[in-house]
């Protein structure tokens, strides 16, 4: 009996994490297409966001800040499930 190779077994667990593969650009791109940068800013109160927001200041920030970045993944996160729902019943929010 042979053991699971250790590179070949994280594939397997990362084929259900919807952040796999996803750019931080990628992310916050669909966050800003559905909330808007000022939406954006409401949900998570960082200046990147609020004062004179930008591609490029959100993600200089984001990649710096781990707490932030955390909270950008979760909404994305949120924001699937929510687009999801709503494909399945029909109803868009």
């Amino acid at each position: 009996m042979t053991t699971p190779d250790p590179l070949v077994t994280p594939q397997i667990t990362q084929a259900r994490n919807p952040l796999h593969g996803v750019k931080l650009e990628g992310i916050i791109t669909a966050l800003v297409d559905c909330y808007g940068w000022e939406g954006l800013g409401v949900r998570i109160p960082v200046r990147c966001f609020t004062h004179d927001p930008s591609m490029g200041s959100s993600l200089k920030f984001l990649r710096k800040t781990p707490w932030a970045r955390e909270k950008v993944e979760g909404l994305y996160l949120f924001m699937l499930r929510d687009v999801r729902r709503s494909q399945t019943t029909g109803t868009h929010t």
